[in-house]
């Protein structure tokens, strides 16, 4: 219940600047530390699935402080961007450590960039939602915004959703499939608000409209003031934010298929239709986001009273660990294939 044990993540966070800042094999302090002590770290603790009551839950929601942790972490995440930008541009980072520092500065565009635009974006205040694209656009993904909330949370674990993997689907090839499709769905999310209102696409109404227009000025922005191979490094530090986002997507949702009503339609999103994973260092790190099961099926819950669910399926590690593993697809399913099978035994309707 104490919100001060969610700056665990600052901690983390500002390996980035410190390795920029002393360059070198220091530029790869923070993904080595990501990657490879964290999973370390979670293979040694185990889960917990232990949940609030009713009046814990009430006190937590009450609390400021468990959002006032989140929004500290929007000026570190620009800072750690212009910070590359800057040191790129004026080639104290070039070759390998550059390399290095896009590398750190990923890591956080897709743990605090997305992920806490993500948390954010779920938000109804004004003010959370300003933040969420702030976020999504230190790393060039704010039509998730849309996407995310409009179209993946309504088809997860349909063949409609392009962000739910199928089994024997390969990561990198879901990469294209979500975000290309998450892309084209964001247009046509926006097109069909936009018929409603008797609006055409190309208007300034339209959020996708202004959401390039806001990406592509931006990137121009940083190449005036910063140099063309500055706003190259932002663009690739972009880039793997997205496809840790991506590969965290394909793990969420793995395999796992939701049932169709009498009537043809989907039934209701429920807990077993996501990957849940309670292991305590990629629940700190990443504001609660493996209790995926609870945040899909009630959406609207903060990440700081997320539940644990008896039925829903397990991890077997924390999403570090998980996303080494996708990218070694042939150890992915065999770790994954066995527990899928185990769970559709239960539910044959959750089979992919």
């Amino acid at each position: 219940m104490n919100p001060l044990r969610y700056l665990a993540i600052y901690a983390l966070a500002i390996l980035g600047p410190i390795g920029l800042a002393l360059g070198g094999w220091w530029t790869l302090l923070l993904p080595l530390t990501a990657f490879g002590l964290v999973p370390l770290g979670e293979a040694l603790l185990p889960g917990t699935g232990g949940n609030l009551d009713d009046a814990q839950e009430a006190e937590v929601l009450q609390n400021p402080w468990f959002d006032r942790v989140i929004y500290g972490l929007v000026p570190l995440q620009w800072g750690s961007v212009l910070l590359l930008m800057l040191w790129v541009g004026n080639g104290r980072l070039a070759g390998w450590e550059a390399a290095g520092g896009v590398l750190a500065v990923g890591t956080l565009c897709g743990a605090i960039g997305i992920n806490l635009g993500h948390e954010l974006g779920h938000r109804r205040g004004a003010f959370d939602k300003r933040m969420a694209k702030a976020l999504l656009l230190s790393t060039h993904y704010l039509h998730f915004f849309i996407e995310h909330n409009r179209g993946h949370h309504a088809n997860v674990s349909t063949p409609d959703d392009p962000a739910s993997a199928d089994r024997g689907e390969v990561v990198y090839a879901f990469w294209f499939k979500s975000v290309i499709g998450g892309w084209k769905h964001a247009w046509t999310l926006e097109d069909r608000r936009l018929k409603a209102r008797s609006l055409g696409r190309w208007t300034w109404s339209n959020e996708m409209v202004r959401f390039t227009v806001l990406q592509v000025g931006a990137i121009v922005l940083a190449a005036a003031a910063f140099g063309p191979l500055a706003a190259a490094a932002w663009l690739g530090a972009s880039l793997l934010g997205i496809l840790l986002l991506e590969t965290i997507n394909y793990v969420e949702h793995y395999g796992l298929r939701r049932g169709r009503r009498d009537d043809g339609r989907w039934e209701r999103v429920r807990p077993v239709h996501s990957w849940n994973s309670n292991h305590p260092v990629s629940r700190l790190l990443l504001f609660e986001l493996t209790r995926h099961s609870d945040h899909h099926a009630n959406p609207a819950r903060h990440y700081s009273v997320l539940r644990h669910f008896e039925e829903a399926p397990q991890l077997p590690t924390g999403y570090s660990g998980m996303v080494l593993l996708a990218l070694l697809p042939p150890v992915f399913f065999a770790v994954m294939h066995p527990r899928i099978d185990r769970w559709t035994q239960q539910s044959p309707a959750l089979a992919a």
